[in-house]
């Protein structure tokens, strides 16, 4: 049990090997035992090539990646996230109608213990276009979506045998900006903060990343507050530090990376910097954007993944400050990395690059944050986001 809970969340490893998930410490173990291998789930976009959630092994003394089971198939399941008992998986559905009604889809699923195989256990509606993102709290009592041409978010109430509930929460967001993309809003992400009261959702349509308050019994949201970005940015993606102290965001139209100060008792976030996510000097180019950010589990690294470019940016985080300062740009291997995903171990990086249909694996380097080609490259039907574990 210990090995399926601590890679169902996000979590990270202290050098006195105790395992610490963002709500605190699960165990520690005096033999120092850490997983072998883990479970990775890998969401696409379906059509010809691509028939829903892939699922591959990846040992952790060699980096292979090898693909284990059949494909489960739903609907373009864009984004996945594992719930924290590790006995279910739930993916969005990115489409305009789901089940003959307007808005897309999330649907879960029940992972088979000794398999990891998927079984479809129910859908709801997203009561939005193309939900892109979702986030479970910490409990496993509920999820949130953000969908993006819908321009809104919803929550749902999680059973004991993982079922979703009809939604329960659904907020309309409102407002514009000055790119020509931003003329709507468009929830692009959302994300639980590591005291498990608040979710940040991006909406790259309005430039704001909005605080909302949680009810995890309830399975409600209430919005509280938000923090506006540089006008044209668009906000996408975000990512809390572990220890709660700081954000970042990842502004897809702009090429830039968000640091902010975040208060976990008040829900609030102050800017604090924003970088470039291409190399010092470099300007962007037609036809480049950003995608995907993730802390690293340690809480010492920032990643973030570059279209077009072709490359993840890395940054160090300091740990007073929340400053970043770049390390490198490496390229992934392939074309359009939409997304990629760190193992919860945090040795080893996965870049999704979705153009290519490749998935290419690194070594997270424990001191610098660099990272080094593997050599590992397995062909994945248009790759989007990946979700981890232990098994």
């Amino acid at each position: 049990m210990f090995a399926r809970s601590i890679a169902a969340i996000c979590l990270f490893v202290i050098p006195a090997f105790f395992y610490v998930t963002l709500s605190g410490v699960v165990a520690a173990h005096e033999d120092h035992a850490v997983p072998d291998s883990f479970l990775v789930y890998v969401g696409t976009y379906t059509g010809p090539k691509s028939q829903g959630i892939y699922t591959f092994r990846i040992d952790r003394k060699s980096g292979k990646l090898t693909a284990v089971n059949q494909p489960a198939k739903t609907s373009n399941p864009s984004f996945v996230a594992i719930h924290p008992s590790g006995n279910y998986l739930y993916a969005v559905n990115e489409d305009a109608e789901f089940n003959g009604e307007k808005g897309g889809g999330i649907t879960s699923f029940a992972i088979a213990p000794q398999t990891g195989a998927l079984t479809k256990i129910n859908s709801q509606s997203t009561h939005g276009e193309h939900p892109c993102h979702l986030t479970i709290d910490q409990t496993g009592k509920m999820v949130g979506v953000a969908n993006y041409t819908g321009g809104s978010i919803a929550s749902y109430r999680i059973g004991r045998d993982g079922e979703l509930s009809s939604a329960t929460t659904f907020v309309q967001h409102k407002g514009k900006s000055v790119h020509p993309r931003q003329q709507a809003p468009h929830g692009h992400s959302i994300d639980v903060d590591p005291s498990n009261k608040y979710m940040a959702v991006s909406d790259l349509g309005i430039d704001k990343v909005l605080v909302y308050k949680m009810n995890s019994r309830k399975g409600t949201l209430t919005a509280h507050a938000s923090v506006s970005t540089a006008p044209g940015a668009g906000p996408r993606h975000f990512s809390f530090h572990p220890l709660g102290k700081f954000g970042f965001g990842i502004n897809e139209l702009n090429m830039t990376a968000n640091a902010y100060r975040y208060d976990g008792r008040t829900g609030s976030l102050e800017l604090l910097q924003t970088v470039s996510t291409l190399p010092p000097g470099e300007k962007q180019q037609e036809g480049q954007s950003t995608a995907e950010m993730y802390v690293h589990p340690s809480g010492n690294f920032l990643y973030g993944s570059n279209r077009g470019h072709n490359t993840i940016v890395v940054y160090k985080i300091d740990q007073q400050t929340g400053m970043l300062t770049y390390v490198e740009n490496q390229d992934t291997g392939g074309s359009t990395p939409r997304s990629f995903g760190i193992l919860p171990t945090g040795d080893y990086l996965l870049a999704l690059n979705q153009a290519s249909s490749t998935i290419v694996v690194f070594k997270i380097d424990a001191r610098t944050g660099a990272l080094k080609p593997t050599g590992e490259k397995v062909s994945c039907p248009n790759p989007v986001a990946a979700a981890f574990l232990a098994r």
